[in-house]
C-alpha cells in the first residue's frame, strides 16, 4: 500500500560559545573595523568566493573583536545557505557547523544543519567497495545528525513548525519510524490546521502504524478542503486504498 500512497515530500535552516579576546589598545571598535575593511577589502562579501575568502582574513586577523568572531559565524551562515543553493550539502553541512560554533542558540541554524545532513545521507558512497556496508553505516549517521539537529532546533524553539514537519518526513520516509514522526506531525497541524501536505504526511504514518481510520480522517479533511485539484484527487485515491485495505480487497 506504501507504493501507492501520495505524499509531497519536502524539505528536508541552523552558534560556538566563543572566548572574549582582548581589545585593541584605546582604538574604537569602529576604528578598528573601519580599518580591517580598508586593508583587507572584505566590507561585504556575497559570493561563494568573497565569502570564504573574507571567513579567512578575519578568522586570521580579527581574533581580538568578539564582533569580528560573530560576523564570521553570520558569513558561515549565508554561506551554507549559497552551497546549499547550489547542491554542495556537504559544504553547507560543514558551514551550518561552524556558525553553529559561534552561535549555539539558534534554532534556524539546527534546522538547516538537519536539511544539509539530511541531503548529504543520500550522497554516501562505498567508496572501500565492500559491500555497501560503509555508504549505509555513513547514511546512517548523517541520517542521526539530522534527527538530532531537528531536535535541538525545537528545544530551542518549541514552536518551529519547518522543524516539526522536517523531522516528520525524516521519521517516515528516511528512518522507517512512522511512530517517532506521529507526535511532531499531530502538533503541526495543530497550528498549521489547513496544510495538506502536512495531513498527507501525518495520514502515511498513521496507515504505516496500523491506524487506518486516522488516515482516513485525514484524507477526508483534504477532500473537504479541496485547496488544489490534483492533491483531491491524489486524496481520493489514497482514500480509496486505505479503504481497500480495510475490507480486505486486493
Amino acid at each position: 500500500m506504501k507504493k501507492e500512497m501520495h505524499v509531497l515530500g519536502t524539505a528536508f535552516a541552523f552558534v560556538l560559545t566563543i572566548g572574549l579576546f582582548a581589545s585593541c589598545g584605546g582604538a574604537t571598535y569602529n576604528s578598528v573595523k573601519r580599518m580591517q575593511k580598508m586593508e583587507e577589502g572584505v566590507s561585504n562579501p556575497t559570493t561563494v568566493e568573497e565569502l570564504t575568502e573574507a571567513i579567512k582574513k578575519y578568522d586570521a586577523r580579527a581574533l581580538d573583536l568578539v564582533t569580528s568572531q560573530e560576523q564570521v559565524g553570520i558569513w558561515y551562515k549565508i554561506l551554507g545557505t549559497r552551497y546549499l543553493d547550489r547542491e554542495m550539502y556537504g559544504e553547507a553541512m560543514q558551514c551550518f557547523q561552524r556558525a553553529i560554533e559561534t552561535f549555539p542558540n539558534n534554532a534556524n541554524l539546527y534546522y538547516y544543519l538537519a536539511i544539509s545532513a539530511g541531503y548529504t545521507a543520500h550522497t554516501a558512497l562505498d567508496f572501500s567497495a565492500n559491500g555497501g556496508a560503509d555508504a549505509k553505516l555513513k547514511q546512517q549517521r548523517y541520517l542521526r545528525l539530522a534527527e538530532e539537529a531537528y531536535q535541538r532546533a525545537l528545544t530551542i524553539n518549541p514552536k518551529y513548525y519547518r522543524a516539526m514537519y522536517g523531522i516528520g518526513v525524516l521519521y517516515v520516509f528516511e528512518l522507517g519510524e512512522s511512530e517517532n514522526a506521529i507526535p511532531y506531525v499531530e502538533e503541526f497541524l495543530r497550528n498549521q490546521t489547513k496544510d495538506t501536505n502536512g495531513m498527507f504526511l501525518l495520514a502515511h504514518a498513521y496507515c504505516d502504524v496500523g491506524e487506518l481510520e486516522k488516515a482516513l480522517e485525514l484524507y477526508d479533511r483534504i477532500i473537504t478542503l479541496n485547496s488544489n485539484p490534483d492533491l483531491t484527487e491524489d486524496a481520493k485515491r489514497n482514500k480509496q486504498v486505505v479503504l481497500n485495505s480495510l475490507h480486505g480487497v486486493q
